[in-house]
């Protein structure tokens, strides 16, 4: 083997200088603690994911957890509404505050940082892949015991910048029954292979709808066959949530902390 000249561009040595991953994470803002993130993510929009975002960061602050959620859909966020929260985020010249909602949830998201939350975010990958940096690097968090990352569906720029530049531990996939659904969820799948990011559940929202009467369930949209999906994709648990009138409704109210949500106890449980 040649010696190295400590010019990769010119040596052809596979020396560990070379073949070393590089290391993208962003350092988090000094004056804050987070011990996990939790990835939610999908191959496409629509499925659910700020739902089931909320829904487990709710969860998880009902067992006695410090918990947080960060709004990465940029260009589409909602997870505000989800919480009834309409005000202003604070800051100094340093750090921006994040807000915490009515049930001790802290959450940031650039409808906080807007001058109308209906005005629109036209910006361009590497700018929004900024904003979701600056959210990790420039908000003081505090004691965070789980941050919920809520993504942008795909798998672009800011799926690419959450996995790189903060310390995943894990990611939850959301999908909807349709005949693409296994493609779909698949692709997120690969893309937290290929980042080494483990994946601890895959959750269908809209399964079924449950009789009232009979308390039957009726799979209206077809019965997707998640479990060979999650054998196919390698996923130990699988999730339904049903088609809920009182679901919609809590989300309409910006109350979704107030839902039972019965059928997510097994994922909280792992995630514990």
């Amino acid at each position: 083997m040649s010696e190295c000249s400590h010019n990769c561009s010119e040596c052809s040595s596979d020396c560990a200088e070379r073949t070393a991953p590089a290391d993208f994470l962003e350092k988090l803002n000094e004056k804050s603690s987070v011990k996990k993130v939790i990835g939610i993510v999908s191959g496409k929009g629509g499925v659910g994911k700020s739902l089931v975002t909320s829904l487990l960061a709710s969860e998880m602050q009902k067992k006695g957890f410090k918990c947080a959620v960060m709004d990465a859909d940029i260009t589409g966020p909602s997870i505000l509404k989800m919480f009834g929260v309409h005000q202003k985020a604070d800051g100094d010249e340093e750090e921006i505050f994040p807000v915490s909602a009515e049930n001790g949830v802290k959450l940031m998201s650039i409808n906080l940082l807007l001058e109308d939350e209906t005005d629109p975010v036209v910006w361009r990958g590497p700018v929004i892949a900024g904003a979701v940096k600056q959210f990790w690097t420039d908000v003081r968090w505090g004691d965070i015991d789980y941050m919920f990352v809520d993504m942008p569906p795909g798998t672009g720029d800011v799926p690419l910048t959450v996995f790189q530049s903060l310390p995943v531990g894990g990611i939850v996939v959301v999908a909807s029954p349709q005949e693409l659904v296994e493609m779909i969820v698949t692709k997120a799948v690969n893309m937290a292979a290929m980042l080494d990011i483990p994946i601890l559940g895959l959750v269908e929202n809209m399964a079924y709808f449950e009789c009232p009467d009979c308390h039957g369930r009726h799979y209206i949209f077809g019965n997707t066959p998640i479990g060979k999906i999650l054998l196919d994709c390698g996923i130990d648990l699988g999730l339904e949530i049903p088609v809920d009138p009182k679901l919609a409704a809590a989300c309409d109210k910006g109350e979704i902390w107030k839902y039972e949500a019965d059928w997510l106890e097994a994922l909280a449980s792992l995630i514990e």
